[in-house]
This record gives structure tokens, sequence and C-alpha cells, in this order.
């Protein structure tokens, strides 16, 4: 057993409440970020929590000309699957092969399944969306430019493989990471929690 930690619990308001994401346009681009603040932001995300100790999260991170093999692959099997569907796009290929290159890294995020600890799929998705959030608070704590995407080929079946996923697994979007471009900071929009919530005693 270890003693209770002691937590600051204004800063732990601070920076949950002043996450923020912030897209490609507000990057700094070829400024990348050291490896080792990436490193911190997944063992962060290791400590989301997790029933039955299933650690469903799985992570690849492309930087340096890893963002190119990724960028190039997305785009391509967009190509080969919209040139199918008769509904190509110039502009849409373009940004799937230009947009990754503008970050300093890119997360794959992946929900491993384990069909042996036979819990509800929701409780895995769940997990790793909390893993997620975690390196998103230590994004922000850095002063870090990131923001958690779902576009490109996440919904693609046949891209599973790429990212080492099965049939059973899915691939959840993807995080982007960059220095900001401006020292401006996002300001945040939320209604009242009161509207959201009822108290019953």
């Amino acid at each position: 057993m270890m003693n209770k930690p002691i937590f600051n619990v204004e800063e732990v308001n601070k920076i949950i409440r002043n996450r923020r994401s912030m897209f490609v346009a507000q990057f700094k681009e070829n400024d990348p970020v050291d490896d080792s603040i990436i490193s911190e932001l997944l063992e962060n995300a290791n400590w989301a929590p997790t029933h039955k100790l299933t650690e469903p999260w799985r992570f690849i991170v492309f930087s340096g000309e890893g963002l190119k093999k990724f960028a190039e692959f997305q785009a391509d099997l967009y190509k080969q699957r919209s040139e199918k569907s008769g509904n190509f796009s110039e502009a849409t290929y373009t940004k799937l092969k230009e947009n990754p290159l503008k970050a300093s890294h890119v997360i794959a995020i992946g929900m491993r399944r384990d069909l042996k600890a036979n819990l509800p799929e929701m409780e895995e998705i769940a997990a790793v969306a909390m893993a997620v959030q975690n390196m998103y608070l230590t994004a922000s704590a850095r002063g870090l430019a990131a923001y958690w995407g779902t576009g490109g080929c996440t919904f693609w079946p046949e891209a599973k493989e790429f990212f080492g996923l099965g049939e059973a697994d899915q691939l959840m979007g993807f995080f982007f990471v960059a220095k900001p471009a401006s020292d401006r900071w996002p300001q945040g929009k939320r209604s009242p929690i009161s509207e959201k919530v009822t108290w019953i005693k």
C-alpha cells in the first residue's frame, strides 16, 4: 500500500476546464514535439480506467517519414474506394495526403477486444476514450495543439489490417499533435451543467 497522494485540486480543475482542441490550421509546422513528450502522453493514456484490466487501447505513433506512410496509405485507400463508387474528390484526396504532414505526430487509436473478458463493447470503447482524454489533458498541460479526429480511414474495415487490428477490434480515429502556431489559447464554450443534471435526494 502507498500513502494517499496529495493533489492540487485547483490545478486539476484548471487543466480539465482549459483543455482544448486545436486543428491543423493552428499547427506550427516543421517544429516537431520531442518524442519524450509523446511518450509522456502515452504513459498517461495507459492509466485510464479499464474494467477487468483489459487495457484495450492500442496506439501507433507516426512521425517523420512515418507521417508520409500514413498519409499515402489513407489517401490511396480513399482513391480506391471512391473510384469504385464514383465519388472521388480531388480536394478530399489532397487533404488526406497533406494534412498529416502538418502535424508533429499522428497517433492512431485502436480498441483491441478481449473476447475472453466477456465485457460489453461499450465499456472497452469508453476505456479507450478515457485514455485519449488523458492524452488530451497532458497535451494541454504541455501547451500543445492537439485534436482527436475520426475522419479519413477511421471507419473503413479494410484499413484495420494496416493498424494491426483484427475483425473484432475497432479503429477509433487519430490524435494529431503539434506545437501551436500562436500563443493564443482557444476559448471554451459550454452550457451550464445545471441544464444537464437532475438531483434526486
